[in-house]
């Protein structure tokens, strides 16, 4: 079925053409910019009327901000304390549930990540800060810190951007296993903290928590 070819329509309750109509807009807004994703685009993928979308959500930037809320919400849901284990052994299962969820919601994850259209970035920029507030809290929580110092936050946030690209990569290429990108996300964890173990002992306490290496 091309974008094109209408599915025949069926009667749904509110919430749930709702619901079909923002996984649609996820599901085109992940695969090309914003821009170049159209109102007909969105109710011809969902089997609906260009009206019925006008009216569910009044235009096509209040659907992309709709649509984000969803894959963030749910993304966010996915981003619990495991708290069973060692550090390194926490942040591997939260690292696991991560990428259930890229693996699992493909075009949410690539549309959360890709930027909105023009008008409306510091609303979709609160989005994505959002789940990145979400994540750098886990990240504490499982690393058992309580305050980080400014050489440790500037670290995990970084490692938070490392696991964003990695993700996109991810799904662009498919050519790694998904178990040996998140070892080696893991280990990325362990590569920065060297580093920075280096100019905060905060961070060198921490490294030696997760990995039994004393700091130097």
């Amino acid at each position: 079925m091309t974008e094109t070819t209408r599915p025949a329509r069926r009667r749904l309750t509110v919430d749930r053409r709702r619901e079909e109509l923002i996984a649609a807009a996820l599901e085109l807004f992940g695969g090309r910019d914003a821009e170049h994703v159209s109102i007909d685009d969105v109710a011809s993928r969902a089997g609906a009327s260009r009206a019925l979308v006008y009216h569910y959500f009044g235009g096509k930037q209040e659907l992309y901000v709709a649509a984000l809320r969803s894959a963030a919400e749910q993304l966010e849901s996915r981003l619990r304390p495991q708290g069973n284990g060692r550090p390194l052994e926490d942040l591997a299962a939260g690292l696991a549930s991560y990428f259930d969820f890229v693996e699992g919601h493909a075009a949410g994850y690539a549309a959360l990540l890709r930027g909105g259209p023009a008008g409306r970035e510091d609303e979709v920029g609160e989005i994505v800060d959002g789940v990145r507030r979400r994540l750098f809290l886990l990240i504490q929580r499982q690393m058992r810190v309580a305050e980080p110092s400014p050489v440790l936050r500037a670290t995990l946030r970084s490692w938070i951007a490392s696991v964003e690209t990695a993700g996109l990569d991810w799904l662009e290429h498919r050519d790694m296993e998904r178990a040996k990108l998140e070892r080696l996300l893991v280990e990325h964890m362990t590569a920065l903290l060297g580093v920075a173990a280096r100019h905060d002992g905060e961070a060198a306490r921490l490294l030696h928590a997760l990995t039994g290496d004393r700091p130097g």
